[in-house]
């Protein structure tokens, strides 16, 4: 087919490598607008439009697709590009990953066999913008991939196609989510290659849960909550925005990252946030329920360590508070 492609991150980057691998020609692709990164803060394309740069593909970014909206010079521009992509390179449909621009009506309405979405879960549950994240956080065992017929909606659509994958106890979010984007490659291919014989399946009412945006204010780590749901956060959390917790020094507050733990029963109660032990095998944190050993600590500008090349450099010792 012909295809237009709508996406942003590496999620989208991978899919959009297996349809190109696939025979699938892609005519156009639209893609988030340079951003700032690095210690230069210098703009970076995403890596769907370095891909596209690679491979001669052209590329739109606008800032908006609402010709009602903020920037209606965008839309309006990206509008005469998605209706040439149409006509002049006889696009089918579009699909769409991780893209970060929602589609009004007029761009669901224009490819003839409408968008596909690649999306990070069994649909309906986590809908919205970090399925991945959510689903580990949440202890979920299964998750997947599902290629939905978009609609107005936030991920409301038919699904057509889903292929399931296990969340492994130690999964974080940046192990599952590159298995779920080679997965997402293989599900859109295999859905292109079967299109019109795919039963449109509604999703049900009932399971419907939502992935909200990941916030840099759910970094801290609450003791108060039990270690299985620490745990759990911080698997979610990595890479991004990482769990902290501050830690007082001579020289004042730090904050600390914490990127492996695991739960474990405690032996007594004792108050949440205070270190019962640290030696090799982790530091050892009271909880509302249970204890949570650390077994990979970040100081700020540091590298990720083990827990016994971070106590070298940074000792702790029973009955320190790791609270605000």
């Amino acid at each position: 087919m012909r295809l237009i492609f709508a996406g942003t991150p590496e999620f989208a980057q991978v899919a959009m490598a297996a349809l190109h691998a696939a025979g699938h020609e892609l005519v156009l692709v639209l893609t988030q607008p340079d951003r700032p990164a690095g210690r230069g803060m210098k703009l970076q394309p995403s890596p769907v439009k370095q891909w596209a740069l690679d491979h001669a593909v052209p590329v739109a970014q606008p800032r908006s697709l609402r010709l009602d909206g903020k920037y209606p010079e965008d839309a309006a521009a990206a509008r005469q590009t998605l209706l040439d992509a149409k006509l002049n390179h006889q696009a089918d449909a579009m699909i769409v990953a991780a893209y970060g621009l929602i589609l009004p009506q007029w761009v669901l309405d224009l490819p003839p066999k409408g968008c596909l979405n690649i999306h990070a879960s069994l649909l309906p549950r986590w809908r919205g913008a970090a399925p991945i994240h959510r689903a580990i956080e949440a202890g979920d065992k299964q998750t997947g991939i599902t290629i939905m017929q978009m609609d107005a909606g936030l991920d409301t659509g038919d699904m057509l196609l889903v292929l399931p994958c296990a969340i492994a106890p130690t999964d974080t979010t940046a192990l599952l989510h590159d298995r779920l984007a080679e997965l997402g490659g293989q599900a859109i291919v295999q859905a292109l290659a079967k299109l019109d014989a795919l039963p449109h399946q509604p999703q049900p009412a009932q399971g419907v849960t939502y992935a909200h945006k990941i916030d840099k204010t759910e970094a801290a780590l609450d003791w108060g909550l039990s270690a299985e749901v620490l745990a759990r956060r911080i698997r979610a959390f990595d890479p991004f925005p990482g769990m902290t917790v501050p830690l007082a020094t001579a020289s004042g507050v730090e904050t600390l990252k914490i990127w492996q733990a695991r739960a474990e029963p405690a032996a007594q109660a004792t108050k949440p946030g205070t270190v019962l032990s640290a030696d090799a095998s982790g530091v050892r944190v009271a909880c509302g329920e249970g204890q949570l050993c650390l077994t990979q600590l970040q100081r700020p500008g540091g590298k990720r360590l083990g827990a016994a090349d971070f106590l070298r450099g940074c000792p702790l010792q029973p009955g320190q508070g790791l609270v605000a």
